[in-house]
């Protein structure tokens, strides 16, 4: 997937916006299974966590494509 528009039902998506949609489904089951074992309980800020490991799946996805 190369960095320039992608033609989603007719619209030009910016391909960041895509990326964003994967990270957010990888997120899902990933925040389930922190949730599940109750790790959040020892996270100070459970949102902002959550948050921070959201970037750094967006992050990573972005530096595969771009490579």
């Amino acid at each position: 997937m190369s960095l320039t528009e992608v033609n989603l039902f007719g619209v030009y998506v910016a391909p960041i916006s895509l990326m964003m949609v994967v990270a957010w489904l990888i997120l899902i089951p990933l925040r389930r299974g922190v949730d599940h074992f109750g790790l959040l309980r020892h996270v100070w800020h459970p949102a902002l966590f959550v948050f921070a490991v959201y970037v750094i799946v967006l992050s990573c996805i972005v530096l595969l494509v771009a490579c």
